[in-house]
């Protein structure tokens, strides 16, 4: 039966993982409204920006904003849970190093978000998270 709840929250954390993606998938149009927004306030109030720096900022808050691969390695993460779950052995201990990485990932996602829906993903993923790390402390 622990199992099952194992699983159910392995499923849970991976269903949480694909609406963060979904929730990212809208992130850099509103990342390029903001910013140019911003940049028409600051063109406003200065001399004109070169147009290569403007590029080099946009890169750089793009780049920082992506968060790809924090969502590719919590797929990978996921897979080792379902390994892990599939085997007989003693898997506690390993399960619950799995939800440490897992959940460095999740922080990695929260503190990346510039919006209320990646964040609130975010957050719910850190709680299922911390669920199946619970339950992971009573294998053996």
């Amino acid at each position: 039966r622990l199992g099952d709840i194992l699983v159910g929250h392995v499923d849970t954390i991976e269903g949480l993982c694909r609406d963060a993606g979904d929730a990212a998938g809208a992130r850099p149009e509103a990342l390029k409204a903001r910013l140019l927004t911003q940049v028409e306030e600051l063109l406003a109030a200065t001399s004109a920006l070169p147009e290569e720096r403007l590029a080099q900022e946009v890169a750089i808050l793009a780049s920082k904003a992506d968060i790809r691969e924090e969502l590719d390695r919590i797929t990978s993460h996921v897979a080792a849970a379902r390994d892990l779950l599939a085997n007989d052995g003693a898997v506690g201990r390993r399960l619950d190093f799995v939800c440490q990485e897992l959940n460095r990932e999740a922080n990695t996602v929260c503190s990346k978000s510039g919006d209320a829906e990646l964040t609130a993903v975010g957050i719910e993923l850190k709680a299922a998270i911390d669920q199946l790390r619970e339950q992971a402390q009573n294998v053996e």
